[in-house]
């Protein structure tokens, strides 16, 4: 179905990574959105106004609203398509995350304003009386909800949107929020008429909470994607297949992948190579790595060459020892960037270690375990330790 949609508005809907693609998802999703919203929240408003219920009404607002975000994302996407200028030269994607942040503060603030005026009706109840047009206007709402969940999951997936996923978990809210009214339409035929008059406040109360979740779910996320988030293990893994079938790179670590929005991810990450090899053949590999890494994976990475000792056997003895040590400590611990550096008096093992940020050790404590082990098997051999956390 969504094929279908983008061959019939969209010009070459399925090349995602253009830009000017992506815009138009993103513009026919918002349009939608704001269509279907102001539709909704009008009949709905009537029927809450002409019935006098709170719950119906609140419902009907919280779609205009929706109608509110919809239209802040349809912005977004047209600032978000602008090219790289000299105050912003990654791009204005993340403008993006900007839009949903405002999305979720819309959501709260209906939240919060419909758990006020349901409290109020709580405590000057007005009776409810059961309605077929209400009954039908609601059925009919929580079915466009799904439908239009469905069809913002759907283009946020495929286009990579934070701000229409957003939209999507919004209008999943929202089809529960309106079925919880329908629900207390029903409940008005079977309930005697001293608890109906309860029904609506309550039921009101109950739409303002999965409203309210709803918008803490959408900030939580936004405000991890600001923050920064560590790479999916999709990203992960692609870079390491990539890597991987290159002999010559003989370790990857220091991966660091920073997200500047949908299409431009930037990444940086050592590749450890044979010292003694010809280094212009290993400078070639790592342009290829690059190369494939935005071709086919869009990621524009930057790779760091670390030159290994592989012949030597005193040093293959004492890297073999240095993990065996750290795996006593901790399995997870990983080692990378091996040298030896030896003395008159004695040797340096200078190398660094992975630790999992799981591991609550602290650094210099850790440090310090990890020379004493190796003082033990030969009080010759000092650390010298850096410490990444990953």
């Amino acid at each position: 179905m969504l094929s279908l949609i983008g061959r019939l508005f969209i010009k070459n809907s399925h090349d995602v990574t253009n830009p000017r693609v992506r815009r138009a998802w993103g513009t026919l999703a918002s349009v939608f959105g704001i269509v279907m919203n102001l539709l909704l929240f009008a009949a709905k408003f009537t029927v809450g106004t002409l019935l006098g219920t709170v719950a119906i009404r609140a419902d009907a607002i919280n779609n205009l609203s929706d109608a509110g975000a919809s239209a802040v994302s349809l912005i977004s996407f047209k600032i978000s398509a602008k090219p790289a200028d000299r105050e912003h030269p990654f791009g204005h994607a993340r403008i993006e995350y900007i839009a949903s942040l405002v999305v979720s503060f819309f959501i709260l603030f209906i939240g919060v304003e419909l758990v006020r005026e349901a409290f109020g009706k709580l405590f000057e109840p007005m009776p409810l009386f059961f309605d077929l047009l209400a009954v039908i206007v609601l059925s009919l709402s929580v079915l466009c909800k799904l439908m239009m969940a469905l069809f913002n999951r759907a283009v946020g997936k495929k286009i990579n949107s934070e701000v229409i996923r957003a939209t999507a978990a919004d209008s999943l809210s929202d089809a529960c929020a309106t079925a919880v009214v329908l629900l207390a339409n029903i409940l008005t035929l079977v309930l005697p008429e001293a608890v109906a008059l309860y029904v609506d406040p309550v039921m009101g109360i109950l739409v303002a909470i999965l409203i309210f979740v709803a918008g803490l779910r959408i900030l939580n996320d936004t405000k991890n994607m600001i923050l920064g988030t560590a790479p999916s293990n999709d990203t992960v893994a692609a870079i390491h297949r990539i890597v991987n079938e290159y002999p010559e790179a003989l370790g990857i670590h220091d991966l660091i992948v920073h997200n500047y929005g949908p299409g431009r991810t930037l990444a940086s990450l050592h590749i450890e190579v044979d010292g003694k090899k010809d280094i212009f053949l290993a400078h070639d590999i790592i342009d290829l790595i690059e190369r494939r890494l935005y071709e086919e994976e869009q990621i524009s990475c930057t790779i760091h060459m670390d030159p290994i000792v592989r012949d030597d056997a005193e040093v293959t003895r004492w890297y073999e020892i240095t993990k065996q040590v750290l795996a006593e400590i901790d399995p997870a611990i990983g080692l990378h960037d091996f040298r030896m550096v030896p003395g008159f008096t004695h040797t340096n093992l200078i190398f660094d270690i992975a630790v999992p940020f799981e591991n609550k050790t602290p650094e210099q404590e850790l440090k310090s375990e990890i020379g004493a082990r190796i003082c033990a098997i030969d009080e010759t051999y000092f650390t010298v330790i850096t410490v990444d956390r990953i």
